[in-house]
Parts: structure tokens; C-alpha cells; sequence
């Protein structure tokens, strides 16, 4: 597992593949409030998870190990 985190854009990503490569997440599901979107691969299995509002969503822990980025 990997976390991504832009604190420009307060976005998080989990990946909970090692990569996702191009055109492998073919599905994307939205939460209600649009804040959370589910990457699945062609067999319906989760690729990865995006958040918004990262900094307030995600534990401390995987604050401290995501790779920064903006």
C-alpha cells in the first residue's frame, strides 16, 4: 500500500496496488458528496481509493508515510 498526498489540493490517494497503470482503472464509484472515489480494474477489484479533504480524513499515520506532492 501506498498514500499520496498534494496538500495543494488537500487530495489523498491510497493505492492499494503496487501501480495502477494506464487505462487499468476502468471503473470509478463516487460517494454521495462526491468526496470519495472508489478506482476498480476490469475485474471489479479495488485499484485505489481518493479522497478529498485528506489532511482532516485520514489518520495521522498514513499522513506521516504518504508521499507529498504540490
Amino acid at each position: 500500500m501506498r498514500v499520496t498526498y498534494d496538500a495543494e489540493t488537500d487530495m489523498g490517494y491510497i493505492y492499494l496496488v503496487d501501480e495502477i497503470g494506464p487505462g487499468e482503472a476502468v471503473r470509478q464509484e463516487l460517494t454521495e458528496d462526491g468526496s470519495v472515489i472508489l478506482d476498480f480494474d476490469a475485474q471489479g477489484r479495488l485499484l485505489g481509493v481518493e479522497l478529498s479533504g485528506a489532511k482532516s480524513r485520514l489518520h495521522p499515520d498514513l499522513m506521516a508515510m504518504a508521499e507529498k506532492s504540490g
